[in-house]
């Protein structure tokens, strides 16, 4: 589509605030939208800066710059104002896992440090989670930003144990709603848990829903002489949350039937996998479980994701947890292999997977996951409707399709307020 269709021109510039996991000087795909957004922008407009906080646990502890004209690619030496130097002790000590105030500071003055220093005026601020969002409204105010983005990876209207700190992290997303010029949302569950939390729906911005996505060289499917008869996969995280021993234990229940399953663990690290391995060997699945670990080679992910018959996703059932409102990006890219789903009940896009036909719900224990996997491969009609409808829903899935539907949302909110206020 052409860019005056999605309001991005050669004269636009865009200011992106944004967050990542850092180690050994990567980028890791914790927050996959990064790289996406990015990607799409920049042969669009004249202008793109990407200010990447680093979360706690990252390498270092200070935010990096990257800025981008007309496609050039340049990376900004980021020298910190004397604050920051103030601050990066305290940021040392606080570099663990979890959420910290200390690091929400750094994120609200790196974006006005930034535009003290840059004198554009950016068309558009796109600030993922409220923290940002809330520089960028701040921003608006100055007149160095004309149009406000809130972008929502994951919500949840309890997420933190602390109950002042949950409502400050409530009050925080309201005020952003209320004051964005647009909200985009990854799930279609989160705006409606927002309004039940307090959000008056009527004094929130418009909503578009902008999905994760796919990259079109991940939607790849082997034809089924090339994929290993009965073979699982798990790709994610390995915290107890995405159910990682779900999927041992429900193994060992499989391989009651058929003695050739594998399960094949893509994602985490020696040290974030040790807890299972106890686990396994009580559930006597050494040579059953292949752990692949983290792979940050597309080409080779696909490889073996494309290998497998069927995939897992046994989210936790755990109060308060953000997966109930958030997207499944494994769930995606299963989809991209062609691959049946078991899916929990948790996330919201399990459910849809499933009222699509591409996936399966279970409860999140192994008798329930092991029961509808045995099922999908004990059925060969069964499996075939299922993986057909999993590449359809991929092939509709793409990060370009995904933006180009957001900023083309955004026009047609744009010219259906000017009509309205030209009557």
């Amino acid at each position: 589509m052409k860019n005056a269709n999605l309001g991005l021109t050669k004269d636009t510039s865009v200011l992106f605030a944004t967050f990542s996991l850092w180690a050994n000087g990567k980028r890791m795909p914790t927050n996959g939208s990064v790289e996406p957004l990015r990607d799409f922008l920049v042969p669009r407009i004249k202008k793109l800066v990407l200010i990447d906080q680093l979360v706690p646990s990252s390498e270092d502890v200070l935010h990096k710059i990257e800025v981008y004209y007309y496609k050039k690619h340049e990376f900004i030496p980021y020298k910190p104002s004397w604050w920051f130097l103030l601050l990066k002790p305290i940021l040392y000590l606080r570099n663990t896992n979890g959420t910290h105030i200390s690091f929400k500071i750094r994120d609200f003055l790196s974006i006005m440090d930034w535009t003290l220093r840059d004198k554009t005026q950016f068309d558009y601020f796109i600030g993922l989670e409220s923290i940002n969002t809330l520089a960028g409204i701040m921003l608006r105010r100055l007149g160095r930003v004309k149009k406000v983005i809130y972008y929502v990876s994951d919500y949840s209207p309890n997420r933190y144990k602390n109950r002042w700190f949950n409502s400050l992290y409530l009050i925080f997303d309201r005020f952003s709603a209320k004051h964005a010029d647009y909200i985009w949302d990854v799930s279609r569950a989160i705006h409606p848990a927002r309004i039940k939390a307090g959000l008056n729906r009527y004094s929130a911005a418009p909503v578009i829903h902008v999905a994760n996505g796919l990259f079109p060289s991940q939607i790849h499917v082997n034809p089924l002489n090339k994929v290993i008869p009965n073979s699982i996969v798990f790709m994610g995280t390995l915290g107890p949350e995405n159910g990682p021993d779900v999927a041992i234990r429900a193994l060992a229940l499989v391989r009651k039937k058929f003695k050739d399953a594998t399960l094949h663990i893509i994602g985490g690290t020696e040290k974030t996998f040790a807890w299972l391995r106890p686990i396994i060997r009580d559930y006597h699945q050494i040579e059953a479980v292949i752990f692949h670990g983290f792979i940050p080679d597309a080409t080779r992910m696909s490889k073996i994701m494309t290998s497998c018959a069927i995939a897992v996703a046994p989210y936790r059932s755990i109060s308060g947890s953000p997966r109930y409102y958030g997207d499944a990006g494994k769930i995606r890219a299963y989809c991209a292999a062609g691959l049946p789903i078991i899916s929990s009940k948790v996330p919201p896009l399990g459910k849809e997977m499933a009222d699509q036909g591409a996936a399966i719900l279970a409860n999140d224990d192994e008798q329930s996951f092991a029961n509808a996997i045995l099922m999908v491969l004990s059925d060969a009609q069964t499996y075939m409707r299922m993986r057909k409808e999993a590449i359809r829903i991929a092939r509709t899935n793409t990060w370009e399709q995904q933006f180009t539907r957001a900023f083309n949302e955004m026009q047609k909110h744009r010219h259906s307020n000017a009509s309205r206020m030209s009557v």
